[in-house]
């Protein structure tokens, strides 16, 4: 049997998915709905605190329970690295996105810090660093206006960044096409990636950076990047807020067989 919270959840997820509660429209309080006979006030909290993690609403002292104002922003797959986009223009990765997603953006809603680092154990194992190697490590925290949407930590060899814009601190992209652009200009020329990406539950620091609401997840991304001959010139760990992003994949369905037979 389906619990009266599920119930009156998935209740009031048809309405706000039908355009009854717009974004920014706030739900009935907890004492309405108990009134109105939709159960008890744990019942309906309950159903509240599911349509929270579902990322429909948002809840806060004073405002109450509030319809979410805006749809996510699409995280392209591929197409967010495009080199026609970063080498021959200025589209870095993120700016690909809002330009996918319609929305607009401003250069400086990329803010960064950058310093010489050990290496953590998953960058130091990607680069093929012994434990304890430097590394630079550049974070990146990434807005939408005012709300933060993600950070990225990339981490970089000494040897392929030192003297370049990838190791400034200045705000923004790393100058003109971002830091593949860098690493472009530097003769390493990015060939291929490897991204992996995790759920989980968010820390209390990075809930207080991304500014969620209280039991959001999110979801956590390793991005290994590589040049022809195999070499890795980044790794990036990103956090992103779970319900801000929409990700988007597409590419080409390999066929291993016919490679086989039809070698180059």
């Amino acid at each position: 049997m389906t619990p009266k919270w599920r119930e009156l959840a998935d209740k009031l997820a048809e309405q706000i998915k039908a355009g009854e509660y717009g974004p920014g429209a706030q739900l009935p309080h907890i004492r309405e709905l108990v009134d109105a006979g939709e159960g008890s006030k744990s019942t309906v909290h309950a159903a509240y605190k599911a349509l929270e993690a579902e990322g429909l609403v948002t809840s806060s002292r004073g405002h109450g329970t509030v319809v979410r104002q805006r749809v996510p922003l699409k995280r392209l797959g591929i197409d967010r690295y495009d080199k026609a986009k970063w080498r021959d223009g200025d589209e870095v990765a993120f700016i690909a996105d809002r330009v996918a997603s319609g929305r607009a953006y401003r250069r400086n809603e990329q803010t960064q810090t950058v310093s010489l680092v050990e290496a953590p154990l998953a960058a130091s194992e990607a680069h093929g660093l012994p434990a304890g190697a430097e590394v630079y490590a550049r974070a990146r925290l990434v807005k939408e206006g005012q709300q933060p949407t993600h950070c990225l930590t990339s981490y970089y060899r000494p040897e392929h960044v030192e003297g370049t814009r990838l190791v400034d601190p200045t705000p923004g992209p790393a100058g003109r096409g971002g830091g593949f652009r860098v690493l472009y200009d530097a003769g390493y020329e990015i060939d291929h990636m490897k991204e992996q990406i995790f759920a989980r539950t968010a820390t209390a620091d990075e809930s207080k950076l991304l500014q969620l609401p209280p039991g959001e997840p999110v979801v956590e991304l390793h991005r290994t990047t590589y040049t022809a001959d195999g070499t890795v010139v980044e790794f990036a760990i990103g956090v992103h807020a779970a319900s801000r992003f929409a990700w988007e994949y597409k590419f080409q369905v390999p066929d291993s067989a016919t490679d086989k037979e039809n070698p180059q």
